[in-house]
Order: structure tokens, then sequence, then C-alpha cells
């Protein structure tokens, strides 16, 4: 429980007993997932920067996996220098400015200099050592290949009610990753898994695409490396990152937004997935979110989120002002995320 601080605790009934019987090390950690989630994730970036620019730094091996905003957070993390990329993210990020109605290739513009700005000078990432990175997107297949209009996405979600397995016959998870990238290793679900080699003329467009959401971005065509096709946002399939984690030996630290795991992004409009029970995949997850008593400090008492756009309209100073004061107190939540690592209190866990 948060006691009044700043963060919420949640574990898998594996994670609690070894925090219980052996507290917790950087050498524990197998895994970070990174969520889609839009500006939520800058109020994560402030904890990225003691993580992968202290805490984790010199680990033997850790895999980062992300979907959208996740995927260019864990790109920045992986590089030589993650405080600098954090940063150059973050900045964007808040920067970013659109008129009242922009397109979608205004909006996808705008996403391709934060990719860019994750990348900076390089064309390609490549991890310090010990670092595996995937990069997840979705390939559009069925009903939504090379229709890229409202009618043709309605038929996508409207399968997706019915279930996960139907929706997956108009989406396909293709995972970008660097050569020491090893999770996940096999498909989990109906979705699959095509496994790409992110190299200098694929990671830009691979970090785009992850991040470019269908009807607001124009999707990525025809990535290099990858099958044909048009490529869109992670999230899509993997909007909170439900998956195998039991595979790996290690521990899973999940810094997120929320203190569930939503399978897919379209799963966030039926209750009955949006917050689902205990997982066997997660036996090994400690999950990490803001507590109630932080969100009341931000700003409109949430964090930074997408609608804000609309929210302030041409305002863009105020906005920006806004989300940057969201940042500066999410501060306090990456201090205290990190003197909970460095002396855990298990008496602070609940079971997910």
């Amino acid at each position: 429980m948060s006691l009044g601080g700043s963060f919420v605790l949640h574990a898998g009934p594996r994670a609690a007993d070894h925090v219980r019987s052996n507290g917790i090390a950087p050498c524990d950690i197998a895994c970070v997932p990174a969520a889609a989630g839009g500006p939520k994730g800058l109020a994560l970036i402030p904890l990225d920067r003691l993580l992968f620019g202290e805490w984790l730094r010199d680990v033997e091996h850790i895999e980062l996996i992300g979907a959208s905003i996740g995927a260019w957070r864990m790109a920045a993390a992986a590089t030589a220098d993650p405080v600098a990329a954090l940063d150059r993210l973050s900045e964007g990020y808040v920067a970013q400015t659109y008129p009242r109605k922009p397109t979608t290739k205004h909006v996808s513009d705008e996403c391709r200099k934060l990719a860019r700005a994750v990348l900076g000078d390089a064309r390609t990432i490549e991890p310090r050592r010990g670092i595996g990175l995937s990069i997840i997107t979705t390939r559009a297949r069925g009903v939504l290949q090379a229709n890229r209009s409202k009618v043709a996405f309605a038929r996508a979600a409207l399968a997706n009610t019915m279930s996960r397995t139907q929706l997956a016959a108009h989406m396909e998870r293709v995972i970008f990753l660097s050569p020491l990238a090893a999770f996940p290793t096999r498909a989990p679900d109906a979705f699959g898994l095509t496994r790409i080699a992110l190299d200098a003329h694929n990671t830009e467009d691979a970090l785009l695409a992850s991040g470019s959401i269908p009807l607001v971005c124009d999707p990525v065509v025809n990535i290099a490396g990858a099958p044909r096709g048009d490529y869109c946002d992670g999230g899509l399939i993997d909007y909170h990152l439900l998956l195998p984690y039991h595979d790996l030996k290690g521990l899973v630290l999940y810094p997120h937004f929320v203190p569930q795991v939503t399978p897919g992004w379209l799963d966030k409009f039926l209750p009955w997935r949006r917050h689902p029970r205990a997982h066997s995949w997660l036996d090994n997850l400690l999950l990490i979110s803001p507590s109630p008593e932080l969100l009341a400090r931000l700003p409109n008492s949430k964090l930074p989120d997408r609608n804000d756009f609309h929210r302030y309209g041409l305002d863009h100073a105020a906005r920006m002002r806004d989300w940057k004061r969201a940042i500066a107190e999410s501060e306090r939540f990456a201090d205290e995320v990190m003197a909970w690592l460095t002396r855990p209190n298990p008496a602070l866990i609940r079971l997910l």
C-alpha cells in the first residue's frame, strides 16, 4: 500500500516471496517492460533516469521491451548515455504543438521527430553491454491491410469484443530487436511473433511505427527487413505488455501508470478485460505505479494524457507548463521508489 506515499506496489506470488526472503538487488531483475500510454509515460521518465542511469546501469543482462512511448523510453534507456536520451525524449514530447485539427501526416511528422530525439545523432540503437532491446509493433492484416478507414478499424474493434483471437485475424505482432534480445522467444498468443533485427535501415521506422496510432497517424509502410505491409502502434496488441514473463528466471520490474495489466489497447474499453484477474504469466512481476496521493498533487489530478491536446487546445504554453509540473512532481515518485528498492519493505506489497 502507499501509506500516503507516492507509489503503490503489486506483485505476483513468486516476486512477493522473493522480496520477503531475499530483498531485491539489480542482479535479480531480468526484464523491464514499458507500456503504451502516450503522455502518461512522461511521469515515468524521472524513474527511468535513476534506474538506467544508476541502479541497473551495470547489470550482467537485462531485457528491455516496450510499445509506443514505452518503446521510445526503453530505446533511450538502452543507449550508452540513457539520461541524455531520456531527457531528449521528455523535452521533445512536451514541446509538441499541433493546430486545432492536425492531419495524420502532421502527427506522424511530429512523432518521427521523437524517434529521432531518442536516436540522437545515431541511425540505430547500439545497446550498451548486457542489454537486449525489443520494440513492439503491429502489422495490419485482414480487413486492416491497406485499408486505413474508420470502418475497417471499427470492424477490427468489433472482432476484439468477441475475443482477442478474432482480433488476431486483423493484426500481427512484429518485434524489432537488438542482438542480445531474448524475450519473448515464442508466440504467446494468436497474434504470433515475427522477430526482425534492428539496423540502420529500420530503427527509426520501427520506433515511429510502435507509436503510430491508427486514424491519428499514418501507418509506416514496408519497413526495411520486415514483411511488407502497414505497421502501426504496438499497443494495439500489447497495450500493457501482458507477456509470458514466467519464462524468465529472474524478476520483472514494471514501472507502470496504473495498478493493473490490460492486454490490448482496445481492451481498455471492455471492463472484463481492462481489470483482468491474476495471471500465471505475472507470477514473477513487481508492478510499481503512482499512488492516489501523488495523482491528487498533479495538474488536473491525473497523469498527462493524450486528451490534454484537446483540453488545452491552442494554449500550448499552459499544457507545457502543466506537463512540466507533472514531471517535476513525479521526481518524488522516482525518489521514493528508489528508496524502496534500496531498502525494500515487503509490508507494502499487495498481491496482483
